[in-house]
């Protein structure tokens, strides 16, 4: 996606690429970060926080999953917090019945500076930071969830990984120049060191704010090798994920139960 300010239109576009997902099958659907707003500034989010548990944004996602029966990793949506100009970036789990059943606020907050091209990003002016791990059984396996900046900490998936984890969603905006000399190679490498599946759902594209983000929506298997990708524009990746690879190559090759260290 490239999402912009309105909500409305984005839940429409993501309505659209979750319908299409479904036909060819899709059976776990992961949007991006941000998938409902990305505003004109960052303090944009905070104006349509919403509630925990309460609003039109986990509202859509609930009827998406239930009304697809597809379980629906809802990208983040912006949680009230107890400080009223913060939200949590949160990442939302429903069931194909609808129900949410896991909640993950994205840890680590994206402070940076591009000299490159002079950007300056200061995600914790506006966004309060989490502090759990989420891995939740599915029917597809443990699933681990995550968020874009967090892509950079390598422990935070080896926690995960401790705690079961065999795929991860990761809902991602990241900024085109990072995206361009890192993204590739920071997930295949989480997906190689963890040996797990890894769905890296991306905004990609000219936002109205002048944004541009990277995108480049990928799977990758826990070889290494990317399944599917697309490299530019709006639509939908689509990937069969064989757990009895991944259960042969963590056999296999059981560096897990080699580490010597942490």
């Amino acid at each position: 996606m490239a999402s912009g300010p309105n909500v409305k239109a984005n839940l429409a576009e993501a309505e659209k690429l979750i319908k299409t997902a479904v036909q060819q099958d899709a059976k776990l659907v992961v949007l991006p970060e941000n998938f409902a707003i990305m505003g004109m500034t960052e303090k944009d989010k905070v104006t349509v926080a919403e509630k925990d548990g309460d609003g039109p944004i986990q509202q859509f996602l609930s009827e998406q999953a239930a009304s697809h029966n597809i379980w629906l990793v809802g990208g983040t949506t912006p949680i009230a917090s107890g400080d009223a100009s913060k939200v949590y970036a949160s990442c939302q789990l429903y069931n194909d019945q609808g129900e949410r059943v896991a909640q993950y606020n994205k840890i680590h907050l994206f402070d940076v500076t591009i000299e490159a091209n002079n950007e300056r990003y200061h995600e914790s002016e506006t966004t309060m930071a989490g502090d759990e791990i989420v891995v939740v059984d599915t029917p597809f396996g443990k699933l681990g969830l995550a968020v874009c900046y967090d892509l950079r900490f390598p422990e935070l998936f080896r926690r995960m990984t401790e705690q079961g984890m065999e795929i991860c969603a990761l809902p991602s905006a990241f900024t085109a120049l990072t995206g361009k000399a890192h993204w590739e190679p920071l997930i295949r490498a989480r997906a190689i060191e963890n040996l797990s599946f890894m769905i890296a759902a991306a905004q990609g594209g000219y936002h109205v704010s002048g944004r541009e983000t990277y995108g480049d929506s990928m799977i990758v298997d826990p070889w290494g090798v990317i399944l599917n990708r697309l490299p530019h524009g709006a639509g939908v990746v689509v990937a069969e994920l064989d757990a009895d690879m991944l259960a042969r190559t963590r056999e296999n090759f059981p560096s897990l139960d080699h580490r010597r260290l942490g």
